[in-house]
């Protein structure tokens, strides 16, 4: 696996998420579409703990909030960035969703939550916030920023 191996695998993700608009049917569309017992969502998954572990994915960051953005914003993406988080019963920093954020929860530890919901699919609508929360454990978050746009707060 390898970055341009990963946008490949992603390429059906991204071009549904590039498509629609962001609510709340689109996280009906994506559960639908690419439901979390999934042939695609397991794949995503397996690239991700594999290219963790060959040290080209979460290479920032420390103990319990490893991240790094994968893929920047261009055509091949719909325009959307693609980042993966590695975080352990942690809150991380709040921040602001300008265009929206799609979120695609891979917990590692059973039980393990994102802002209260296990593994799936999670959006955030244009102009929302959080603190990303990590609860009962420990948990992938592979997400989706139209245009790359996220705003520290």
């Amino acid at each position: 696996m390898n970055v341009s191996r990963f946008q490949k695998l992603l390429e059906p993700i991204t071009d549904l998420v590039s498509a629609e608009k962001m609510d709340a049917a689109l996280a009906e569309k994506l559960n639908l579409s690419f439901p979390e017992s999934g042939e695609l969502f397991n794949a995503v998954e397996r690239a991700c703990h594999d290219a963790i572990a060959a040290g080209w994915m979460c290479t920032q960051g420390g103990e319990g909030r490893r991240f790094g953005r994968i893929i920047e914003p261009c055509e091949a993406t719909g325009m959307l960035s693609v980042d993966v988080v590695d975080l352990a019963n942690i809150v991380g920093p709040h921040h602001r969703h300008p265009s929206g954020e799609v979120c695609m929860v891979m917990p590692i530890t059973e039980g393990a939550q994102f802002n209260g919901e296990g593994r799936g699919w999670s959006l955030f609508e244009p102009g929302s916030d959080h603190s990303p929360t990590v609860t009962g454990g420990e948990a992938l978050v592979l997400y989706m920023l139209p245009a790359g746009k996220i705003e520290f707060t």
